[in-house]
């Protein structure tokens, strides 16, 4: 997903010269060729994630289309007063980049795991929240967020969903994207675990179970009526996050459905509940140890339709 930002964030800076991108002290090689071929549109501001939101949002108001870019917290806990106080309450166009959401950087420990950013800054007046499931998404995320005014906040991961076909598709911001078509359940899930779901689908379709997968790249705003359509017309929405239960994904779902009336025969959400990711280890074992890989997620839907 890295990579695929970096390339049309280039193709986007090429083509106008507001577009402007600062780190925070990474992304070396990663964006050696975005800082070579545009370096009056580039800024390393050094190990200073606070400093880069507050000079972020001074050439944003300054006509700047500006993408802070840096590891998992770091671009979002780290300043989330400059984030709040400096770019939403002057709805500046800053885009927060995070590089390693949810488990992506697993070994380093809960410190560099992003499990509680979407819940936390999806409060935040007039921001828009995207976490893109595989790469074709996040080039287009990229895109999206460049055009549209105001804060934005690009959350990608380390992992991400391949395979999908998506040359008859459309990306639209907070307009959810409908990758498999069932009507047993719904599987709603957000960012690389779109892949994990994808495989838990693959296995229940074995015993009969049809899943309707939906990638919920866009956070806020959220798509209410595509999300009623599933709460309608499937046996129930189980939502799945890298992320905790709490304010994130599965909140969102849930305050869609009871505000609008659509309440879902069954509903689980499966994510962190009430802890931090302890233990350290590859995203791959961590979704495992804390029931989000693909057998976790059949055996809750099997249990889920069984109720």
């Amino acid at each position: 997903m890295r990579d695929a930002f970096v390339k049309r964030l280039t193709l986007l800076a090429a083509a106008n010269p507001r577009v402007f991108l600062m780190t925070g002290d990474l992304g070396f090689g990663v964006l050696t060729d975005f800082a070579e071929k545009f370096p009056s549109q580039f800024l390393n501001v050094g190990v200073a994630e606070q400093n880069m939101i507050g000079v972020a949002t001074g050439l944003a108001l300054e006509g700047r289309i500006v993408f802070a870019y840096s590891i998992g917290n770091f671009s979002t806990l780290r300043c989330l007063e400059q984030i709040r106080n400096d770019a939403c309450y002057h709805d500046a166009n800053v885009k927060v980049v995070c590089v390693g959401g949810g488990f992506s950087y697993g070994a380093l420990g809960m410190s560099h795991h992003a499990t509680e950013d979407i819940g936390i800054l999806r409060v935040l007046p007039g921001i828009t929240v995207s976490v893109p499931g595989d790469v074709w998404e996040a080039a287009e995320a990229t895109a999206s967020l460049a055009a549209t005014p105001g804060v934005g906040y690009l959350r990608l991961d380390k992992s991400h969903a391949s395979g999908i076909d998506n040359s008859q598709e459309t990306f639209q911001l907070g307009k959810i994207r409908t990758v498999r078509q069932g009507r047993d359940i719904t599987l709603a899930c957000c960012g690389g675990i779109l892949g994990v779901v994808m495989a838990a689908a693959q296995e229940l379709e074995k015993d009969g179970i049809t899943c309707r997968v939906l990638s919920v790249h866009t956070i806020k705003p959220m798509d209410q009526e595509t999300i009623c359509q599933a709460a309608v017309e499937t046996g129930g929405i189980v939502t799945v996050e890298e992320h905790t239960v709490d304010g994130g994904l599965g909140g969102v779902v849930a305050e869609t459905c009871l505000e609008n009336g659509c309440i879902p025969k069954k509903f689980a959400r499966m994510g962190l509940k009430n802890t931090f990711a302890a233990v350290v280890g590859s995203q791959e074992y961590l979704r495992q140890r804390y029931e989000l890989d693909s057998a976790a997620i059949v055996t809750r839907v099997r249990v889920l339709l069984q109720c």
